[in-house]
């Protein structure tokens, strides 16, 4: 984590700024603790990434073997101490997400080259240097990284630590990432110039993530990509959108949907899933400003 960034994070309880506690420093501040004065609740630093989670014992409940590794990995007495004590409050659950995460970080790992990549990059030459730029579900980082290259501060939020141990490898002085939920309030009130969410409607509810990011964007680009591909199960969002829908909602939301994406597009976006399996999808691309 990045000792500058502290000035952007808040609470995700209540809002507040964040007191740091740093166990271990190097380049950045690798182990430590962010902590709200005011609701009194602790986020851990591990590995340079914190974990802005509303409970930290909740999220390990459907990461326990992450918890066992993340014990393994912490180096100061307190932060074992801390993460010892959370893991003693877990509840216990069937679905454990830490083995699903590995395997689907290192498929981004194996998919980075994908002409998907190639092209958002070309559809964000148009957009100046920007202060602020955030991309949520950024995973290990490919676009993040990208956008650090030509703008200010970028950070990235995603669910999963291990995607973000593997962006967090590239050091970069002006981006930084987080763990966190999509909706919560981790940059409490914070304006940003250019938010991204590529494919990640199937993972959030995407009415509550378009109201979202709106409040986060006062005058800017909001970037979102997805294959429309809600068949998840039980998992399955409540309430899916289609590419018409999309567009009507970001317009009653305030945004004018740019021309070259007023019309729903098939972008290809191809997941190396291993050496004799290929995932190929067909996604839908929006730019929205305000």
């Amino acid at each position: 984590m990045l000792e500058s960034s502290l000035q952007f994070l808040r609470c995700v309880r209540c809002n507040s700024e964040l007191e740091l506690n740093a166990f271990k420093l190097g380049q950045e501040i690798e182990e430590g603790i962010l902590e709200c004065k005011k609701c009194n609740l602790e986020f851990p630093v591990i590995e340079k990434i914190p974990i802005l989670w509303d409970d930290f014992s909740k999220y390990l409940s459907s990461h326990k073997i992450l918890g066992g590794k993340l014990y393994q990995l912490v180096q100061t007495e307190s932060l074992k101490k801390f993460l010892k004590f959370s893991l003693s409050k877990i509840n216990q659950v069937s679905d454990d997400r830490t083995a699903l995460e590995e395997r689907w970080s290192l498929i981004y790992q194996n998919s980075k080259s994908s002409k998907f990549y190639s092209s958002i990059k070309n559809n964000l030459n148009f957009i100046k240097k920007s202060n602020l730029v955030l991309e949520y579900g950024c995973s290990i980082g490919t676009m993040t990284s990208f956008l650090a290259e030509s703008h200010k501060m970028v950070f990235g939020v995603d669910r999963s630590f291990t995607a973000l141990r593997y962006a967090k490898k590239l050091y970069k002085n002006n981006l930084d990432y987080v763990v966190a939920d999509f909706l919560s309030p981790v940059f409490g009130n914070l304006q940003f110039d250019l938010i991204l969410a590529l494919n990640i409607l199937e993972l959030v509810e995407p009415a509550d993530l378009l109201n979202h990011v709106s409040k986060q964007i006062s005058t800017g680009y909001f970037i979102i990509t997805d294959p429309f591909d809600f068949d998840r199960g039980v998992n399955s969002v409540k309430k899916p959108l289609d590419e018409i829908t999309l567009r009507m909602n970001l317009k009653n939301l305030g945004f004018k949907i740019m021309s070259k994406t007023k019309i729903p597009s098939d972008i290809s976006w191809n997941l190396k899933l291993n050496s004799r399996a290929t995932l190929n999808y067909k996604v839908d691309f929006v730019i929205g400003k305000k």
